[in-house]
C-alpha cells in the first residue's frame, strides 16, 4: 500500500521535510516513489510547495494522504483547486 507522507531532511534542529509517495512498510527517510512537494515549516510564514495534480493522481491510484499530509493539503491549496465552485443562475 502507497502513503503520501513527510520525509525529514535537513541540519539537527534545523527541520525540512519532503512530501513523498512510498510504499507504508519503508522507513521515513527510505526509497520513495516521487517526491511530490516540499514543507520548510522554520519559515514565517510556513513555506509548502505541493503539486496538487500528483498528489490527486496518486491518490487516484488508491495512496493514502499521512494525517499531516492531509492537513498540510487542506489548508495550503487554494479552494479553487481544492473543489471547483458551481456558479449559480438567478431562476426566472
Amino acid at each position: 500500500m502507497l502513503m503520501i507522507r513527510l520525509a525529514r531532511v535537513g541540519a539537527r534542529k534545523q527541520p525540512h521535510y519532503r512530501v513523498v509517495v512510498i510504499e507504508k512498510d519503508r522507513a521515513r527517510n527510505g526509497r520513495s516513489v516521487e517526491v511530490v512537494g516540499t514543507y520548510n515549516p522554520r519559515t514565517n510564514p510556513a513555506s509548502v510547495d505541493l503539486k496538487t495534480d500528483r498528489i490527486s493522481y496518486w491518490t487516484g491510484k488508491g495512496a493514502q494522504l499521512s494525517d499531516r499530509v492531509g492537513k498540510l493539503l487542506a489548508k495550503y491549496t487554494p479552494a479553487s483547486a481544492a473543489a471547483p465552485e458551481v456558479e449559480a443562475t438567478p431562476a426566472a
